[in-house]
């Protein structure tokens, strides 16, 4: 097992707080320089049809500027391919994304049309870019993502954040983990996850990643960032080293 588990600070949640004003503060590129000082491994952002957080100039920003490694989350449209075949980010996450959602509620649909999915993830491939499927911890899932050709996927973790005291949303989750790496893929994981909640997915032996975003940005409002990513490192660090000490 990786002794150390990556953590990608998501900062799409500072572009919310300010599009509230529509004005310029803060700055969610700013932010993502915060947390690379603060020791975060990566940076995601979730470029939205609808612009409802972060804009182009934003990833144009943090495509630019960041140091360590920069994860696009997109749909997997015409007008999103284009834009990660220009900035050219070190890894593109296929995410589903309805209008009508609050925030990402489950897994890509990878049997849904899985011709569209294969020639949008051609397109980034040949582009020399890395690609990951946001998916549920389901084996169907799984096997798919593997078949269309991508390195990693990314396992959502929202069943179980909703409710962490249901251990069958674990056990689908370390599962699911197992299978993918026992199939060559990279398993990442996000969505939902606290400080309070992050241990027993931090503590799954093939989970090399995690995402985290909104818990990190709302914690932040009152210990700021650099506080706000060593609580969650430590929380993570804690579960993983309990986890070898077995």
């Amino acid at each position: 097992m990786r002794s150390h588990q990556r953590l990608y600070i998501n900062v799409d949640h500072v572009a919310t707080i300010r599009q509230a004003r529509r004005t310029d503060e803060p700055d969610p590129a700013d932010a993502a320089r915060v947390c690379e000082e603060a020791g975060a491994d990566g940076i995601t952002a979730h470029l939205r049809e609808d612009r409802r957080h972060m804009q182009d100039a934003d990833v144009e920003r943090i495509a630019r500027e960041t140091r360590t490694v920069f994860n696009l989350e997109m749909a997997a449209t015409a007008e999103m391919t284009a834009i990660a075949e220009r900035l050219r980010p070190h890894q593109v996450t296929l995410v589903p994304e309805r209008r009508e959602e609050v925030t990402t509620e489950g897994g890509l649909d990878v049997a849904r049309d899985p011709a569209a999915l294969a020639s949008c993830l051609g397109r980034l491939h040949a582009a020399g870019i890395r690609t990951s499927l946001f998916i549920d911890p389901a084996e169907d899932a799984v096997r798919r993502s593997r078949d269309l050709g991508v390195a990693a996927i990314e396992l959502h973790t929202g069943t179980y954040a909703h409710r962490p005291g249901d251990r069958s949303a674990i056990d689908a989750l370390s599962r699911a983990a197992s299978l993918g790496a026992s199939l060559g893929l990279a398993v990442h994981a996000g969505h939902g996850l606290t400080v309070r909640n992050v241990a027993p997915v931090a503590a799954i032996a093939e989970v090399e990643e995690l995402n985290i975003g909104h818990s990190i940005v709302s914690r932040a409002v009152f210990v700021g960032l650099p506080a706000a990513i060593g609580e969650m490192r430590s929380a993570m660090d804690g579960a993983r080293s309990g986890r070898r000490g077995r």
